[in-house]
């Protein structure tokens, strides 16, 4: 167990902000909470990919980078249009049954378990037996396989978070990401995943009310992870023993070991899952939002540095304390407002010798499905896009003294890293939370699996720390709520504008290099 500090410090590290707000902003610091304003305000009503809301928040980053002399980089002046396909389950029309030996159990769907809308088509009906596969990471050449020896056709594979702690979280990370692909192509039909009280990010209860709303994928299939059917589900922490009714096993200490990182048992399960599905389907667009700086090497200018946010959020949704408007400050309007700040420091400063592209992305929540598509069909040579720098939720929520930055392991990006962040004083501090899967839930990940070296930046803390307990706190209570809001307290406007001035010195020295980056020798990504 990590140290928990008493609440007084916690107390006092969150009231720290507020002594520092009566100082002046700083230009830089000034704008981007302006930025963080403007797209975050309720008039935007949360940003849902495709919504009017959506699309005035996109307005404001065109009017932003046209400002400050940027191209248009799109495939419509600044926009690339995305086809997705939205799909909604109705949790309380939906019908599902574990069936064994001793007859049947109901459950109550959109209670004791949540049918997810991400990825792919739902199937309308399934019943499959149960198969418990550990943790679910296909990872044969590190000496993991819960794949191995079993049989998975026509089976639904049951999953429990975490992983093995020999293993780097960017590994497991991407190996938890193509799993749905693995599982379908091994014959199962689908996979319900399991997340242990301990690691749990989002309490039940919140969880419950973003299942009501709409998912989202790709509407081509040749883009989705699964090309058929497939269906997925997440169960109640407090109600998985059911799934092990009959078996010989009980959850509580398969989720101790999972807690621990040890190897887990793999087995049948005695239930089928019997599920009826009330899903509705529909089709839509929204744009990316990409810009351009030239470079200023005649030799170099074809390549290109990416810096991105993402620009959608949850839209409006299921009231909590009687707010509707999941308004995304920090998730990802801050990450935006970044990019803003970045490019308005390299237009006003040495054209750098590479070309930088500013992409907002559409569509992150739903699957990073607007990076996806833009880094499989990008708007400049795809081989040309040398490297990716993203945000996505850095929280600045207390100094600015270290980051953690998924990826910076695995490239020549890491020691670009390092080389910025010591002179600022700023530390590079490891993942504190690997099988968090932070390494595949942002947009830089779509470049990765395109093979091109990426990094994702984080406001850094240590397990154990005054700042884990206020970021443990900040996403158990306004994570995907409407409380992340321009409301909350606590914003580091100046810490915010540091990092951006971190990511600017990081993306010179990219774009100003000789060579390119490059994926190191150990990588999984070096292909």
């Amino acid at each position: 167990m990590p140290t928990r500090f008493p609440a007084t410090l916690v107390s006092l590290a969150l009231m720290l902000p507020a002594l520092a707000a009566a100082q002046p902003l700083s230009p830089a610091a000034s704008q981007w909470w302006a930025d963080v304003s403007a797209i975050a305000s309720d008039a935007n009503q949360g940003r849902l990919t495709g919504s009017p809301g959506y699309m005035r928040a996109a307005d404001y980053v065109i009017a932003r980078f046209r400002k400050d002399g940027l191209e248009p980089a799109g495939t419509d002046g600044y926009l690339q249009s995305v086809s997705l396909e939205q799909q909604t389950v109705d949790q309380d029309k939906s019908r599902a049954e574990l069936v064994g030996a001793a007859g049947a159990t109901p459950l109550k769907v959109g209670d004791d378990m949540l049918i997810t809308t991400y990825g792919g088509p739902r199937p309308v009906a399934i019943t499959a037996p149960l198969v418990f596969i550990g943790y679910g990471l296909h990872l044969p050449k590190q000496g993991h396989d819960d794949f191995a020896g079993l049989d998975l056709k026509g089976k639904i594979a049951v999953v429990l978070s975490g992983g093995p702690a020999d293993i780097s979280g960017p590994i497991k990370s991407n190996a938890r990401s193509e799993r749905n692909r693995e599982l379908a192509a091994a014959g199962a039909l689908g996979v319900i995943a399991l997340t242990t009280p301990k690691q749990v990010e989002i309490v039940w209860a919140r969880q419950k009310l973003i299942a009501k709303g709409p998912g989202m994928y790709l509407a081509d299939p040749a883009m989705r992870d699964v090309d058929t059917e497939f269906f997925t589900a997440t169960f109640d922490p407090e109600k998985s023993q059911l799934l092990f009714a009959g078996s010989g096993h009980d959850f509580t200490p398969i989720a101790a070991l999972a807690d621990a990182s040890k190897p887990l048992p793999r087995f049948d399960l005695a239930l089928k899952l019997k599920a009826d599905v009330s899903v509705r389907r529909s089709q839509l667009a929204s744009p990316n939002i990409i810009a351009k700086l030239p470079g200023s090497d005649p030799k170099l200018a074809g390549e290109y540095v990416v810096v991105s946010a993402h620009l959608d959020h949850l839209g409006v949704g299921a009231p909590i304390k009687g707010d509707a408007i999941y308004n995304g400050a920090m998730d990802d309007a801050s990450g935006v407002a970044s990019v803003l700040d970045i490019a308005h420091r390299l237009t006003t400063g040495p054209r750098p010798r590479r070309s930088i592209l500013f992409a907002a992305f559409t569509a992150e929540e739903k699957g990073l499905l607007g990076s996806r598509y833009f880094a499989s069909h990008p708007t400049v040579p795809r081989d040309a896009i040398v490297a990716d720098m993203n945000f996505d939720m850095p929280l600045p929520l207390w100094p600015l003294k270290m980051v953690y930055v998924p990826g910076e392991t695995e490239s020549s990006l890491g020691a670009d890293l390092r080389a910025a962040a010591g002179p600022m004083g700023i530390d590079v501090v490891p993942d504190p939370m690997p099988d968090r899967n932070v390494f595949v839930r942002a947009d830089q990940y779509s470049f990765v699996r395109q093979g091109i070296p990426s990094l994702f930046f984080k406001f850094g803390f240590k397990k154990g720390s005054p700042e884990f307990d206020i970021e443990h706190d900040w996403r158990a209570n306004r994570y995907h709520s409407p409380s992340d809001d321009l409301e909350q307290p606590n914003i580091h406007k100046e810490d915010a504008a540091k990092l951006d001035a971190l990511v600017t010195a990081v993306t010179l020295r990219v774009a100003n290099a000789d060579g390119r980056p490059h994926w190191l020798a150990g990588s999984i990504f070096n292909k």
